[in-house]
């Protein structure tokens, strides 16, 4: 067994509060979120039952972690009303609107942009 693989091996959760497995030796029962989501369910207001951690170069604590629920105690999506639809059909729409030019560009605004590309480079638009 490697170092990294038995720092990560925690099952009883004494050395790091929950259980602990090494990425992709989860067993089953257990599912991340987006696990849940695939399969039509979510967390439910259920505490994380355990995590898998592995290494990683990019994040500052030196390892990624992953939250794992139970599976049997998810409950089902809540199903879209027509309320959520029209609020989300709003929200999309304030995304796509150009606060510029007040119209609907179509795609989301790139909000390192802040407007919609023809408001954003007019010159480049004109020599097209």
């Amino acid at each position: 067994m490697s170092y990294a693989f038995g720092k990560c091996y925690d099952p009883n959760g004494a050395r790091h509060g929950i259980p602990t497995f090494p990425w992709k030796f989860a067993p089953d029962g257990y599912a991340t979120r987006r696990q849940l989501r695939a399969r039509g369910l979510r967390p439910g207001g259920q505490p994380v039952a355990a995590q898998l951690m592995r290494r990683s170069r990019r994040r500052k604590a030196g390892v990624a972690i992953a939250y794992l629920y139970r599976i049997d105690a998810a409950k089902p999506v809540r199903p879209m009303t027509p309320g959520r639809a029209s609020a989300l059909a709003k929200a999309m729409l304030a995304r796509r609107t150009c606060p510029n030019c007040r119209t609907d560009a179509g795609y989301c605004i790139p909000p390192s942009l802040g407007m919609c590309v023809p408001c954003a480079y007019p010159d480049e638009q004109r020599a097209a």
